[in-house]
């Protein structure tokens, strides 16, 4: 691989870095459609390899704004939706599916706008989980969700919380795709290739993620849930 690409592959994704450093979520919106064209193989093992360092980083960072128990019945709501998520795709074409959450993602969006807000409760919280683990499973729009309920709570809270609820989720995928004979070192050696770009992304996010926290976490995460939505529909399009 040229120094060029190297140097591209950084780039792209220290950008990707600090927008999820800095909002919570969205690595994948920059990074995927790049890491694909360039070359297959970083999705998902070795994206998820950085992703996992992000989360782990954004934590550390972060960790005094963990909602610890609303991390749990995300958790728990996750878990069930991954299961009927699962089942659809059985019955249900994939491009389909992703159409219709990326619909999904649009209308929350909205509901978000107008919302007068307020801390989600612990049903909110469990619903937001369960859509999500059946939105990631489905069309890899799981971050939307759970951002669009924090989206008035602090930007710490909103990326604490996220970092944790990823980090457990991306360990999973992760051990999945090892059980599946889909991880192992080559993965392993593409994912050493996304990692300096990453960490020098999670540096330079500090600054942003500080100007977000002035008042601009809101409007941060209901544009990047809009992009995210749209960038599936562009997919499934072309």
């Amino acid at each position: 691989m040229s120094w060029g690409v190297v140097v591209a592959i950084t780039a792209v994704m220290a950008a990707s870095a600090i927008l999820q450093g800095a909002v919570g979520f969205g690595l994948g919106l920059l990074a995927i459609p790049f890491l694909i064209h360039l070359d297959i193989r970083f999705v998902p093992g070795p994206l998820l390899v950085a992703a996992l360092t992000l989360h782990m980083l954004v934590l550390r960072r972060d960790r005094s704004g963990v909602d610890s128990s609303g991390l749990a019945m995300l958790l728990s709501g996750r878990l069930l939706g991954t299961i009927p998520a699962a089942l659809l795709l059985a019955w249900i074409p994939l491009e389909s599916m992703k159409l219709l959450l990326a619909g999904v993602v649009l209308v929350g969006a909205l509901m978000g706008v107008l919302h007068s807000g307020g801390h989600p409760t612990r049903p909110v919280l469990f619903a937001a989980g369960a859509a999500s683990g059946f939105m990631a499973t489905t069309a890899g729009l799981g971050g939307p969700p759970v951002a669009l309920v924090y989206q008035r709570e602090t930007g710490l809270r909103l990326r604490g919380t996220l970092a944790a609820y990823f980090i457990i989720g991306t360990v999973v995928s992760l051990s999945a795709l090892a059980a599946a004979g889909r991880f192992g070192t080559e993965e392993l050696r593409l994912a050493f290739l996304l990692i300096p770009g990453t960490v020098l992304g999670f540096v330079m996010s500090h600054r942003a993620a500080a100007y977000l926290d002035g008042g601009y976490t809101r409007r941060a995460v209901l544009a990047v849930s809009v992009l995210a939505a749209f960038s599936v529909i562009v997919t499934v399009l072309l």
